[in-house]
Formats: structure tokens, sequence, C-alpha cells
């Protein structure tokens, strides 16, 4: 690519420079990738990372605790639900990418800058506290791995936050990367688990294409599980650590392609791995007592061990260790990557811990508070761990709300803005997720709630969709306004978004600003509501 000027919209001068992958370096004034299949792969070793690293971190201890649930009480039969997210997880993922390459500024900063100091505070605070609570997780599955392998809990989980702080503070983003890689190369330990454990690769293939439901299993509970699935894979972190993570690295858009076939193998890595347990839970706890009987992850590795050998129990708990530990690494950057942006904090993983003490120190302090809340006696762990799942699902359509008016805002992202068809889909993808996140907080607040309730949950939810859109259309083509704009996509890898202070305020319909209105008071009811009934719950009330 050819040295040029650096885009001024960059916060911090550190998100200038060579990009410095794990398994690569592109000079900043290297010519653009050539057409050679050698120094196309040379190129894509140094781009792949983020897109891998956000995703395997998305299959952490929460999701292990989802997907061996799904597997050890239902067998094979929610393995669908991972393939309708496949879409969902790029279309999401690939709003971001576009996002961090070309405007050089971090979720939580856009948000701040275009839609208020409101929304901006509010993306911060609520990433803040579900990120804490997310990470304690992490360290849940940490020492359930640890009480497996007969290491002592205490010690195994402050020494798993010693190296993690230690991994990304070295000031080198390279050396950091290079950890994170690793890692995602042990997320693999879980496919020799299968063929250990060898299930009915017939069965799996049809649960995976065939949509169904298990036989006999009461409805409110098997959608719980589904809408947690849903949660524990499409998480709000990711957005914030992806779009901070790719500006950190320094890609542009002249790597667009490269970055979207690391998201593509990240994606790809994710469904195999959570398909992977879903499938060897399934299949090793099949006609055995502990079926349909789920506690933790801890007692999925001691199945494993008991019915198919003590390998696949180790590897199982080594995997989970490897999950947690990544999971908390990446997300514990989101929460770092989002409060330097905003508060104007020098926040680079290429600065040592002297020339960024304000990043590096709540990178820090929220793994340790994190790890020391999991070693507390009596501790209410599992409430925590119901709350992050709760919190997420009622997060994640907000966030999404965001990141589409940010990816059609033409001042951010100018000829990378989104087409009609990303755009329907997406509003899909809100549409589904307000519903879920409505019978999962009614699931909280309600722990009695039978199937006909979420039923008509579901069925309002589709009946007031179906309604919108069809007064939108008739409005549409009533009262017509002027006809859009064909997007100029010509010149857009040199193109990134012009400096903050230039860019004018957004301009919100009045349908716009209801919405965000609505939106805003849905998300502080239920909060209050999920928080108070937790705290109840943990009181014993």
């Amino acid at each position: 690519m050819p040295a040029g000027p650096a885009p001024a919209a960059v916060l911090d001068s550190a998100h200038i420079g060579d990009i410095k992958g794990a398994f690569g370096t592109i000079r900043l004034g290297e010519e653009s990738p050539g057409s050679g299949w050698k120094t196309r792969v040379k190129t894509l070793l140094a781009i792949i990372g983020p897109g891998l690293i956000v995703m395997v971190g998305d299959n952490d201890a929460g999701a292990f605790g989802t997907y061996t649930e799904a597997g050890q009480n239902y067998g094979t039969s929610l393995l669908w639900t991972l393939l309708l997210l496949v879409p969902v997880l790029y279309v999401n993922q690939e709003m971001v990418l576009r996002l961090g390459v070309v405007a050089g500024v971090g979720h939580a900063r856009l948000i701040l800058e275009r839609f208020g100091k409101f929304w901006g505070a509010f993306s911060v605070i609520d990433l803040f506290i579900l990120n804490a609570l997310t990470i304690v997780t992490e360290f849940i599955g940490i020492s359930l791995g640890l009480d497996y392998l007969g290491i002592p809990k205490a010690a195994g989980v402050l020494v798993a936050a010693v190296v993690i702080i230690g991994a990304a503070s070295t000031g080198s983003f390279k050396r950091f990367e290079r950890v994170c890689m690793t890692l995602v190369a042990g997320s693999l330990l879980l496919v020799p688990i299968i063929v250990m454990v060898h299930p009915d690769l017939g069965q799996v293939t049809h649960d995976f294409f065939i949509p169904g439901l298990p036989v006999g299993s009461d409805l409110s509970t098997v959608t719980l599980l589904i809408i947690g699935i849903v949660g524990t894979t499409i998480a709000p972190w990711q957005l914030f650590f992806q779009q901070s993570y790719l500006i950190d690295k320094r890609i542009t858009p002249r790597y667009m392609k490269y970055e979207k076939v690391d998201l593509w193998l990240g994606i790809g890595i994710v469904i195999i791995g959570a398909g992977a347990i879903m499938g060897f839970t399934a299949a090793t706890f099949a006609g055995h007592p502990e079926f349909g009987n789920f506690t933790d992850a801890g007692g999925v590795a001691d199945g494993l061990e008991n019915y198919v050998g003590k390998a696949a129990g180790v590897l199982f708990a080594v995997a989970l260790i490897d999950a947690s530990i990544i999971g908390a690494a990446a997300v514990g950057l989101s929460t770092s990557y989002a409060l330097g942006d905003v508060l104007g904090l020098k926040h680079s993983l290429h600065r040592k811990i002297s020339d960024a003490k304000g990043f590096y120190a709540v990178f820090a302090g929220i793994l340790i508070i994190s790890a020391v809340i999991v070693l507390i006696p009596g501790a209410p762990l599992g409430l925590m761990t119901v709350g992050v799942q709760v919190l997420a699902g009622v997060l994640l359509p907000s966030a999404t709300v965001f990141l589409l008016l940010l990816c059609n805002d033409k001042q951010v992202l100018g000829p990378w803005v989104n087409g009609r068809a990303t755009n329907v889909f997406t509003a899909l993808i809100i549409a589904v997720l307000v519903i879920l996140s409505l019978v999962l907080t009614a699931g909280v607040l309600f722990p009695d709630m039978g199937s006909g309730a979420i039923i008509g949950i579901l069925a309002g939810g589709a009946a007031v969709c179906v309604l919108g859109t069809a007064a939108y259309l008739l409005y549409a083509r009533f009262r017509p306004g002027p006809g859009a704009a064909p997007i100029d996509r010509t010149g857009r890898q040199d193109w990134r978004m012009p400096p903050l202070a230039l860019l004018t305020a957004p301009k919100l319909s009045t349908a716009g600003r209801t919405g965000l209105t609505v939106l805003r008071t849905y998300l502080l009811i239920a909060m209050i509501l999920v928080i108070v009934r937790v705290v109840q719950l943990a009181l014993g009330g």
C-alpha cells in the first residue's frame, strides 16, 4: 500500500504504522497485495487474527456450559440452532469489520459522538458491568477445569489471571496475538474427543440441517435454552472488541477481503467447536442416568472419563480452561479499549505499561477483581452466570440497533455504508432479538412462566413485526419520500472517515428518535427488574 497521510480520525497515534500480526508483518509503505498466490497467502497470514480471536473467544466458559447442557439434556436435537446463527454472526461482525477499518475509531466513541453523551455513557457502563460478570464466568470455567485436573483452584485461578495480564502487557501487539493464536489452536482439542466418542454422524448431520424440538420436552425450558444458545454465541462485547482490535492492528480498507476470510475461518471454528461439544456430550450420556440431568461442565468432564476414557476428560478440561482464558482476555480488552476510546486514554497493545497506565490498569483491575470473586466462599456464582446470560440478552438488541445506525451513517462509512439487503436482514435480526430478549427477561422475572405465556410473547412479537412492516410499506407507498441516491462505491479502498470534529450531527427522523426513546425506556426498566430479581434470588428471596 503506498504510504499516505495518517487517517485523522484515529484517536491513538499507536494505531498508525506497520501491521504486525502473529504470522507476519506488512510495512506501512508496502505496495498493495499482489496477485500471486504466495503473496496472497503471506498477506493473509499477516492479517489473520481479529476474526479468529473474537469468534473463538466467544466459545468461552458460558458457551461450554450452554452447549453441554443442550447435548446432555436433549441430545443433538438443537444442533440446527448453530446453522441459523451463521449468517447472523457474519452480518453482525462484517458490519463491525467495516466500521473498524474505515472509521479508525472504537465502537463506544462512535456511539458517544454520533448519538450523544447518554448513549455513550450507557454503552460503556453497561458494557463494563456485563463484561465484569462475563469474566467471572470465565474464571468459573477455569476453576471447573482445574478441579477436574486436581490442581488447587485458588492458585490456578490467580496464576491464570496473571498469565492473561502478562500476555497483554508486554508492549508488543505481535506477542499478544501469538499467545492468542496458540489458544485458538488449543480450541481444536475438542476434535479428538469427537473421534474418541464417535457419535452417529448421520443423526448429527440430520439434526444440524433439519430443525426440530426434543420429543416430550417442556417447551418453556427448551425455548429459554435456545435463547441461551443465541445469547452465548452473539454477545455485545464482540462488537466492541473486534472493532477496536482491528484498529489496534492497523488494518486498512485495502485488506478488507483478507479480514473477511479471517472472519469466516473464525465462524467455522466456532460452529465446529459448538457442534462438537453438543455431539460428543449427547453421545456420551445417551442411555446413561446422567442424560437429562445436566449439572455443569465439570460434570461433563467426569462423564467423559467414566464412559469414554480419562484422556477424553482431560482434553475437555484443558479445552475448557483454554477457552476461558481467551474469553477473559478478549472480554477484558473490549472493556479497556472502550474506556480508552471514551475517556481519551492511550489505548493500544503496542504501548508499554508506562506509556498507557490507565488502559492496562483497567484491564488488570477487572481481571483481578473477577478472579477474586470466584474464590470468595459462598459467592452466588450460579446466579452471576444467569445474570450474564440475561443481561446479554437484554442489551444485545440495542447494540445491534446502534451497529445498524452507524453502518448507514454516510459521514462515518462513506462508500462503505450498508446496502439494502444488509439493512433488511439486520432489521429482521433486531426484531427477533427483541422478541427473544422479552422472553428471556420474562423467564427470569417469572420463573414459573409456562409454555403458553412464551408462545404468547413469541406470537405477539411476530404479529407486531408483521403489522409494523405492513404499516411501513403502506406509508412508503402513499407518502413516498425522495428516491434514495445510489451509493457510489468507487475509490473506497482509500476512503477513511474524516476527523470526528468535522462531522455534523446526524439527523434522525421522528420514527428514529421515537424508536431510540422506546429502546432506552425498555432497557432501563428491563435491566433494573432483572438486577433486582437476581439480587432477590441471591438473598434467598
